[in-house]
């Protein structure tokens, strides 16, 4: 239990640290990144769940560095009870730790950006077009997409091992951003979004302005309820 919390914090962290940090590079003024788009941030998110899998299952954790995932086990039955408190509270803390690590990276940048928009994307997700509903439908698809598949390249049949599994995994992060990621910028992790938010709301950010908590509740939302669709129907076609 106590190495899931670790695993799950470090990974999250770690996670965290790298995909914000991307999008970081592509929005801040005077970044040698600035400007490189979207296709840069997708790739960089994907890095980043590569990383922080294969540090969580190192660490002793399944890797799952998202509430997501962990809550659609657990209320399939497949996830023990007594593990759920320590990976949820090790994503929530690992998401908040790897924030707060992009904005010491970036501590010289910050000032020099003048949108406070920008400077909340680098910690939280947003919606190119406010619309909770069509929001909401956006993170529950792109989050069944990402379980769903989870579920099948760890599937016996399949026979994922090794770096392979988590390797498959970022892959997949990948193709979701690119082709699910315009709307909402693809949270999928309530952790990612939610403790990267509360980062940001208590952070010395020069400028930075609000933290968008009337938007928080749909990168929790959407993939909690994607991620538990995604285990019901992975299990009624025999996956698991």
């Amino acid at each position: 239990m106590e190495n899931g919390f670790v695993g799950e914090l470090v990974g999250t962290a770690l996670l965290v640290l790298m995909g914000n940090g991307v999008v970081s590079n592509v929005l801040l003024t005077k970044s040698k990144g600035q400007n490189s788009g979207w296709i840069v941030i997708a790739t960089g998110w994907a890095f980043a769940v590569l990383a922080g899998v294969v540090t969580a299952v190192a660490l002793g954790s399944r890797g799952h560095l998202n509430p997501a995932v962990t809550l659609a086990f657990f209320a399939l039955g497949h996830f023990p009870k007594e593990e759920l408190l320590p990976y949820l509270s090790g994503q929530l803390v690992g998401a908040i730790l790897g924030s707060v690590l992009v904005w010491l990276a970036y501590l010289a940048h910050w000032k020099s950006t003048e949108d406070a928009g920008i400077k909340l994307a680098c910690f939280s997700t947003g919606p190119a077009i406010r619309a909770p509903f069509a929001n909401v439908l956006t993170e529950f698809i792109g989050t069944f997409v990402l379980v769903f598949l989870v579920v099948a390249i760890f599937n016996k049949s399949v026979g994922t091992t090794g770096v392979l599994g988590p390797l498959t995994v970022a892959l997949i992060v990948y193709g979701i951003g690119l082709s699910l990621g315009g709307p909402t910028g693809f949270a999928i992790n309530p952790a990612r979004d939610f403790g990267a938010r509360i980062a940001h709301s208590i952070l010395p950010i020069p400028g930075k302005g609000s933290s968008d908590w009337s938007y928080a509740w749909v990168p929790v939302v959407g993939p909690i309820l994607g991620g538990i669709s995604a285990i019901g129907i992975a299990r009624l076609a025999g996956m698991m």
